[in-house]
């Protein structure tokens, strides 16, 4: 997993201190994570809570991803998780920010990276 280009993406976002915590998921499952020591420390006293949550919102996503659901964000607590869609799948890129962060550059950075991993999605499929 260390050359997997979607997890450089995921730890390019770490590096702005307003991301707490990344990963590509969907429902049930975590595709792509980095290591959870890379998450900034306070996300552990709520990452049990945000778990199960996370799942009950891919319920929302694999119903309506296919209509054009793009983004879905909610407030927990002092966080905020964030999901950006991929298209054409029932996965997301998830992020935990603190609720009181910069929200355009997060938008734009998460914008961004979402971009890069459908890109390498699809140079993946053109590959096999």
């Amino acid at each position: 997993m260390e050359n997997d280009p979607i997890l450089e993406v995921l730890n390019n976002l770490l590096n702005y201190d307003e991301i707490l915590a990344c990963m590509v998921a969907k429902h049930n499952m975590i595709s792509v994570m980095p290591d959870k020591e890379h998450f900034k420390p306070e996300i552990m006293t709520i990452w049990d809570i945000i778990k199960p949550l996370m799942d009950d919102i891919f319920i929302i996503i694999s119903k309506y991803s296919q209509a054009g659901l793009r983004e879905i964000k909610y407030k927990l607590q002092d966080y905020e998780v964030l999901f950006y869609i991929i298209p054409g799948a029932e996965n997301a890129l998830v992020a935990i920010t603190p609720a009181l962060s910069n929200k355009e550059l997060i938008e734009k950075e998460m914008e961004y990276a979402r971009n890069e991993i459908l890109k390498i999605i699809e140079n993946t499929e053109v590959i096999n």
